[in-house]
């Protein structure tokens, strides 16, 4: 699974924020409910439009992302 084909940015939806499957669920938002401590049952059941692969996708865009920022020298 690519998260290219899950993870959408589209200039007039929540900003320009990174989105899952073009809704108006941004990848920062399921960030936040993992980071939050919720499980991926517990995300899947209380937003049952979103599957476990949405949430890879999240996880992997985040990972990828990170990779390619700057790092910033002291």
């Amino acid at each position: 699974m690519q998260f290219k084909d899950i993870i959408t940015i589209e200039p007039g939806k929540r900003g320009g924020k990174p989105c899952i499957r073009g809704m108006r669920i941004t990848v920062y938002d399921v960030l936040e409910y993992l980071a939050s401590g919720m499980t991926e049952d517990e995300i899947v059941r209380d937003f049952p439009y979103l599957t476990r692969d949405d949430i890879l996708a999240s996880l992997s865009f985040a990972a990828a992302r990170e990779r390619v920022m700057a790092v910033v020298q002291p």
